[in-house]
C-alpha cells in the first residue's frame, strides 16, 4: 500500500506542518473525536479532526515529490496520484467545506487540478455525518514535482467559535 504523503492529516500534531492560507473568525482549531460534532469517526487510529469558525479557514499542504523520494522518471510517466478527504459538520449550525487540489510542475504551475464546493451541509435537512471525498489523478502526462492539498471551509450561521466544517483522515498516495 502506498504511503500518505500528508504530514498530521488528523490533527494529532495540531496544526503543525499545516500553512494557514484562511484562518478567519477564531481560526482553525483541533478537537478529540466525537467532540462537538457528535459523529463517531469509522476509521481506526483517527482519533481527533481540524475545525472551521464562522469566517473562511483553508488550510495546504504542498508536497515535495522529488523530496519524498521520487524520481523524475517515475514522476514523468504520471503515476497514478489518489486523494482522500473526510468532512462532516455539526448537528446544530450548517457548515460549507471545499477542497482543491493541484498537480503542479517544477515552477509550480497547474498542470491538473481538482475541486470540489463549496459544498454547503444542513443539519435541518441531511445528515451531517461523516462523508468521504476522493479523486484519481491519471493521464495527466509528464512533468509533475508537487502536490498542493487545500481544503477547509466555514459556519454558515456566523457564530462565534468553532461551528463550521470539520475536516481529518486526509490522505494523497502516488502509486509506483
Amino acid at each position: 500500500m502506498a504511503r500518505n504523503l500528508l504530514k498530521n492529516p488528523s490533527g494529532e500534531e495540531q496544526l503543525e506542518f499545516w500553512e494557514l492560507t484562511e484562518n478567519g473568525g477564531c481560526c482553525w482549531t483541533v478537537e478529540d473525536m466525537p467532540g462537538d460534532c457528535g459523529h463517531e469517526f469509522s476509521s481506526d487510529g483517527v482519533t481527533k479532526y481540524f475545525a472551521t469558525s464562522f469566517e473562511l479557514c483553508l488550510k495546504r499542504q504542498v508536497i515535495d515529490l522529488l523530496a519524498e523520494g521520487y524520481s523524475s522518471e517515475q514522476l514523468d510517466a504520471a503515476p497514478v496520484v489518489m486523494v482522500q478527504d473526510w468532512f462532516c459538520g455539526r448537528t446544530d449550525c450548517g457548515c460549507t467545506y471545499q477542497i482543491t487540489i493541484c498537480l503542479l510542475d517544477e515552477n509550480r504551475e497547474v498542470i491538473k487540478d481538482f475541486n470540489h464546493g463549496p459544498l454547503t451541509l444542513d443539519p435541518d435537512s441531511e445528515s451531517c455525518s461523516w462523508k468521504q471525498v476522493s479523486h484519481t489523478f491519471s493521464d495527466y502526462g509528464p512533468g509533475v514535482r508537487y502536490i498542493s492539498f487545500e481544503h477547509g471551509g466555514t459556519d454558515t450561521k456566523y457564530w462565534d467559535g468553532w461551528f463550521g466544517v470539520r475536516v481529518t483522515g486526509s490522505s494523497v498516495t502516488v502509486e509506483p
